[in-house]
């Protein structure tokens, strides 16, 4: 299975002396960064479309002033910090980068300690706006889950009684309507048909509801990931095939990959959700490509065991970045029909697991589920 590498944290480098442009993008590089650089502030809004971490602003640019600048660009990238750069310091540019919004800044020619410690600040305050945005999600969540729990009990009662004596009514009238002659069925028993798939469908979505709200205990054991993986991607061929989806296995390495700590059922519903997900993303003729791969242990976390990876990656359209954040929030979905609750319902299985699920781009532009499971103990 193809490994991405950790994305390096983005700095816009906003300055018109291309030799300084130069010597900085050497230095933040070697230390892991990646840089780009904008002469002015048009080409500095520019570049921020495709987003920033931290912006290193010259307070003279040809075409403006790094302070009108700095707002501008934290529009574009709320979550971003700004950096002004300066010839001169003195108490009113202290000022002015202040009420600009920049959380520092530093005197031309800086030394490279000083120039990276500012950048770790920066980056600090990034990472608290993310882990901030990440907290009012997880609260939006639970309040949404609350909300379900709420109304799992009526929707039980008040809705699932009434479905099952109206599918019962329509089984006992889609018999009577078989003994007529074959010519005189077709007509009647289409929006019976109709009528009952919408039914089937109502069904679904309440049972996706009774699920999500009311999950059952949970007894862990070992299980072999690539073995389930095969049998799904066995069971759902069909589909692949009627769909003309290539569907890739990177399962070579499965007799060396640790057990995982879960239960087969559920695992299962995770890895049929998340395929069926990719192949209907996936144009005809196209490609899902699904891996497994060992996770080594963190040192930084004490008793981490490791575990399995699990890819599902597709040659679709791909995942936005401002929907990416969402995806998993329940009653969120981006289709015309559905109940907006699969992948939140993975996203449960896979917490429960211990483990965790994240999307992002793929190679090839679609979208890449990956899902991170313990080994078992």
């Amino acid at each position: 299975m193809k490994e991405h590498a950790p994305r390096r944290p983005r700095v816009l480098v906003v300055d018109d002396n291309r030799g300084l442009v130069d010597n900085l993008a050497e230095v933040l590089e070697r230390a892991g960064y990646a840089v780009a650089g904008a002469p002015s502030c048009a080409a500095a809004l520019r570049a921020a479309a495709d987003g920033f971490d931290v912006a290193l602003v010259d307070l003279k640019l040809p075409d403006g002033d790094g302070t009108a600048l700095a707002p501008q660009l934290k529009e574009r990238s709320p979550d971003g910090e700004v950096v002004l750069l300066t010839g001169f310091a003195t108490l009113e540019s202290a000022m002015a980068a202040v009420r600009a919004g920049a959380c520092a800044y530093l005197v031309k020619p800086c030394a490279t300690p000083e120039l990276l410690v500012t950048l770790e600040q920066a980056m600090r305050q990034v990472r608290l706006h993310a882990e901030k945005r990440e907290l009012a999600r997880k609260a939006a969540v639970a309040e949404k889950l609350a909300a379900v729990g709420t109304m799992t009990a009526g929707l039980s009662h008040e809705i699932r009684n009434p479905l099952n004596a109206a599918a019962l009514q329509l089984s006992v009238l889609e018999r009577r309507l078989r003994r007529l002659p074959q010519d005189a069925q077709g007509a009647l028993l289409e929006p019976l048909l109709l009528v009952r798939d919408e039914i089937r469908r109502l069904d679904h979505v309440l049972e996706d509801f009774l699920q999500f709200a009311r999950p059952r205990d949970f007894v862990p054991r070992a299980i072999d990931l690539p073995a389930v993986v095969a049998r799904v991607l066995d069971l759902l061929g069909g589909e692949a095939q009627r769909r003309a989806i290539v569907v890739e296995r990177d399962l070579a390495r499965a007799e060396a990959l640790p057990p995982v700590s879960g239960e087969e059922e559920r695992l299962r519903q995770v890895l049929v959700n998340l395929t069926l997900n990719a192949f209907e993303a996936t144009p005809d003729g196209g490609r899902v490509r699904v891996g497994c791969a060992p996770v080594e242990p963190d040192p930084a976390r004490p008793g981490d065991r490791g575990g399995v990876a699990l890819a599902i990656e597709d040659t679709g359209p791909g995942i936005p970045p401002a929907v990416r954040d969402r995806i998993f929030e329940p009653f969120f979905t981006t289709k015309a029909a559905g109940s907006g609750l699969g992948l939140s319902i993975v996203h449960a299985i896979v917490t429960q697991h211990g483990g965790a699920i994240v999307v992002e781009e793929g190679a090839d532009g679609g979208a890449r589920f990956v899902v991170t499971l313990p080994r078992a103990p």
